[in-house]
C-alpha cells in the first residue's frame, strides 16, 4: 500500500509537468525489495500507463503538438541511440555529474521568463516551421531546436533516462511554446519511449503481471489526474514545479555519485 501511494503522488506530480518520473518508479520499486530487473521492467510499464492516460486528456484538450513531437521525438531518439552506444566512453561517476549538472542548468533555465512566439499568420520559411496548439500558432526556429535537441537526447542515452527533463526545457525555451503544449507533447514522447523499453525488458521473461497490473492502474489514475492538474494550473507554478524537482533528482544523482565513489 505504501509503495502504490508514492508510486501514485509521483505519477500525478511527474505527468503535471511533462518527466515521466521513470527514474523515480524503478527506486521506489527497488527500496520495496523488488529485484533490480523487475523493478526497471514494471517502472517502464506504470510509465507508459501513466503517460497514456496523460495523454488521452491532453489529447482531448487539443494540448498536443503532433508535429513538434515528430520533429523533437526523431532528433532525441537518434542521439539518444548514439548516446547509448558511445556511452561506455565514459566513467559512471562522469556520466552522473553530467547528468546531475545538466538537471541543474535546466532548472534554472526554467525559471528564467520565457517569450512564448505565437502568431496568428506564422509561416514556414526555411529552418522555420509553424506549429499549432489550440487557437495558437508557434513559430519554431529549427536552427535552435534540432541542436539543442539532439545533445539532450545523446545525455539522455548516455545515462539511460527518458529525458522529460530536458524535452519540456527544450520546447519551452528553444521552441518558445507555451508549458501546457511543451508538458503534453513531451508527455506523448515519454509514452513511446517508455512502451518500448517495456517490450524489451519482457523479451527478457521480467514482466511480473500480478506487481505491475495493480500499479498500472494506481498511475493511470495518477496520470489522468495529474493531466488535469496541468491543464489547470498557472504555467509559472508548472515551471517552479519542475524546476525544483529537477534539482532535487540532481540532488539525489550527486548523493548517490559521491556514495558509489566512497566520498560518503
Amino acid at each position: 500500500m505504501l509503495t502504490g501511494f508514492l508510486i501514485f503522488v509521483v505519477a500525478v506530480l511527474m505527468t503535471m509537468v511533462g518527466k515521466g518520473g521513470g527514474n523515480f518508479y524503478v527506486v521506489i520499486l527497488a527500496a520495496s525489495k523488488v529485484p533490480m530487473h523487475e523493478a526497471a521492467t514494471t517502472g517502464q510499464f506504470i510509465l507508459f500507463s501513466a503517460s497514456m492516460a496523460a495523454m488521452a486528456g491532453f489529447h482531448q484538450k487539443k494540448a498536443i503538438s503532433w508535429r513538434l513531437a515528430m520533429i523533437i521525438g526523431l532528433s532525441t531518439a537518434t542521439a539518444a541511440l548514439a548516446g547509448g552506444f558511445f556511452s561506455h566512453l565514459f566513467s559512471s561517476l562522469m556520466l552522473k555529474s553530467t547528468f546531475a549538472g545538466m538537471l541543474l542548468i535546466t532548472g534554472a533555465i526554467m525559471l528564467l521568463p520565457v517569450a512564448n512566439h505565437s502568431s496568428n499568420t506564422a509561416k514556414n520559411s526555411p529552418g522555420i516551421i509553424a506549429i499549432r496548439s489550440g487557437t495558437e500558432i508557434y513559430a519554431v526556429n529549427l536552427w535552435l531546436a534540432l541542436p539543442v535537441a539532439i545533445l539532450a537526447g545523446f545525455g539522455s542515452g548516455m545515462v539511460g533516462v527518458s529525458g522529460g527533463s530536458f524535452l519540456v526545457p527544450l520546447m519551452v525555451v528553444a521552441c518558445g511554446v507555451p508549458m501546457r503544449t511543451a508538458v503534453a507533447t513531451a508527455t506523448t514522447l515519454i509514452a513511446g519511449t517508455a512502451l518500448m523499453g517495456f517490450i524489451g525488458h519482457t523479451l527478457q521473461g521480467d514482466f511480473n503481471p500480478s506487481a505491475a497490473l495493480p500499479l498500472g492502474v494506481v498511475t493511470i489514475i495518477g496520470g489522468a489526474i495529474g493531466s488535469k492538474f496541468a491543464l489547470q494550473a498557472r504555467p509559472v507554478h508548472l515551471k517552479k514545479l519542475f524546476a525544483y524537482s529537477n534539482w532535487a533528482a540532481a540532488a539525489f544523482m550527486i548523493f548517490d555519485s559521491m556514495r558509489t565513489a566512497g566520498v560518503l
